[in-house]
């Protein structure tokens, strides 16, 4: 009997998924308690808490900043 790893890797996409703003909301607790027993490096935990969003973001579906429902300026005809 051997480890599915196909069918982890999509249970783990899921949870991304499902729960990014918790997860994210964890990483900042993590973050805050690491900067509280680590002073002084709060620029490495700041770096490391970015690009561990940037992952957890790959999988979220919905953008951080959705785009705006104004539409752009529009030039004058003949231009």
């Amino acid at each position: 009997m051997g480890i599915n790893f196909d069918e982890l890797k999509n249970k783990a996409t899921d949870a991304l998924r499902e729960h990014n703003d918790k997860i994210e909301g964890g990483v900042d607790k993590v973050a805050d308690f690491a900067k509280s027993k680590f002073s002084g490096h709060d620029s490495q935990i700041d770096s490391g808490v970015e690009k561990a969003k940037g992952f957890i973001n790959k999988f979220d579906d919905t953008p951080d900043n959705p785009p705006s429902q104004e539409q752009p300026p529009q030039p004058p005809p003949g231009q």
